[in-house]
């Protein structure tokens, strides 16, 4: 029996930010980040938008899109690291958010929940909802990749911003992949990337006279900020190390002993930054090929790796395989858990497009998060895939986004602006936080409109 993606929708945010009016507002030269990243815009949340909106909005897409009966959704599952309560799961917000417009009660019967584990939670979510549907072949699940890719103004990770979200509903004999059974695993526990918890003391903030300061009676304040803790070199370093071990574990998993890229007609990779996925593979593919890494130039393994990323043979590779799943990435930006799905779809609304035959070949698929786990696995293409991926108006919709300029990215990113750059049009949003009521202080309340 086959399981895997059946229907795929998403929800980007409208506003963008170009590359090269960050570029110059940073005295970066432009092209290091567009030619050397591939990097060409960079989504940005408007006022009245969060990681819950770009999952509620992206799954209704794809229950409209699909005439679903929302009855006969079993579960719910979100990966995501932008969670806006350390408690209330993003899913609940979803859940809720759909039966507003498609009545109480009518999820009742969902399970949801959340996962977390940096940019790899909705794959996990993906897995989970596929060993469910193995066992419970008449069920059908949906998985929501969902965040906001947040960095600080000045910082080096500040130009891989992004945001998304992409639905799938899951189920079995489905129409657009299956998946494998096998999946490759390489996990170590590592700082290379995180989002701590930081503790004050109140007489630090001068609150020492205050001690029932918003009702919290500890002489700590915890702080969460959504910018992460990272540092790139080495989180680029665990990303190689976990993506061969993970490559080379499921080759051990499914019993293969042959180079596997060369059974994928696509190769689908985490992308914190256009470029990240052809800049890292090179390592698996000087290790599958060395006896063409022996005959490089340069006096160590490393040189030699940086002559073969621009062989003949590694170019085309890049061009055929990953270039696809690349092209939605630097318009897009960073999304985390979504960025490996948005290259799906960045991959399959290309072929699309371009008349490609692709039923019945398999795609590679090497999801990282930091922290750090790689997975690695493969999937087939289904024979009805072109039906589903027709609905799906990808690039059409990256061409509608707004520009805005330096001045109100930066009011946007302080969470100056009260106002929405663009009015919420038949969508979902933010509507409120509660800030009065002490019982509820913190809630967010949405609406449709």
């Amino acid at each position: 029996m086959k399981v895997g993606i059946d229907s795929i929708a998403f929800d980007i945010p409208k506003l963008y930010l170009p590359i090269t009016t960050l570029a110059e507002n940073r005295n970066i030269e432009a092209d290091k980040l567009i030619k050397g990243l591939g990097l060409h815009k960079m989504s940005f949340l408007d006022v009245h938008q969060d990681v819950v909106t770009l999952a509620a909005n992206a799954a209704l897409q794809l229950i409209q899109q699909e005439n679903i009966n929302p009855k006969e959704i079993n579960r719910i599952y979100v990966g995501t690291e932008s969670g806006i309560d350390s408690s209330k799961p993003v899913g609940s917000y979803v859940l809720s958010l759909l039966e507003s417009q498609f009545g109480e009660a009518s999820f009742r019967n969902c399970d949801v929940v959340d996962l977390t584990f940096a940019c790899i939670g909705a794959i996990d979510a993906l897995q989970n909802c596929l060993d469910f549907i193995r066992l419970h072949p008449t069920k059908k699940a949906m998985v929501i990749a969902s965040d906001n890719a947040k960095y600080d103004l000045n910082s080096t990770g500040e130009y891989t911003q992004g945001a998304g979200a992409i639905a799938m509903l899951i189920t079995a004999n489905p129409r657009v992949l299956s998946f494998s059974q096998e999946v490759g695993v390489a996990t170590e526990g590592v700082f290379d990337f995180f989002k701590p918890r930081r503790y004050v003391a109140k007489e630090t903030l001068g609150l020492e006279d205050n001690p029932e300061w918003h009702g919290i009676l500890e002489n700590e304040i915890a702080i969460y900020k959504e910018q992460p803790v990272f540092d790139g070199q080495y989180s680029n370093q665990c990303y190689i190390n976990r993506i061969t071990e993970a490559y080379d574990h499921y080759k051990t998993e499914s019993n293969q002993s042959e180079k596997l890229y060369e059974n994928w007609s696509n190769i689908l990779m985490h992308l914190p930054y256009c470029f990240q996925g052809r800049r890292t593979f090179i390592e698996i593919f000087a290790k599958e090929n060395p006896e063409l890494l022996e005959t490089q130039l340069g006096d160590t393994a490393k040189d030699k790796i940086k002559t073969l990323a621009k062989s003949p043979e590694y170019l085309n590779l890049v061009t055929q395989k990953i270039l696809p799943s690349e092209m939605a990435s630097g318009q897009v930006g960073n999304c985390y858990t979504g960025s490996i799905f948005l290259g799906l779809v960045s991959t399959l609304c290309y072929h699309f497009q371009q008349k490609t035959e692709l039923a019945n070949q398999k795609m590679g698929f090497i999801a990282y998060g930091s922290g750090s786990k790689s997975k690695v696995f493969e999937a087939e293409v289904a024979t009805e895939w072109q039906s589903v991926i027709g609905k799906v108006k990808l690039f059409e919709t990256l061409e509608q986004a707004t520009a805005i300029d330096f001045t109100i990215y930066e009011k946007l990113h302080k969470k100056e602006l009260k106002q929405s750059v663009i009015a919420p049009k038949k969508e979902f949003y933010l509507d409120h936080i509660e800030t009065e009521d002490p019982v509820l202080i913190g809630a967010r309340y949405y609406k449709f409109g």
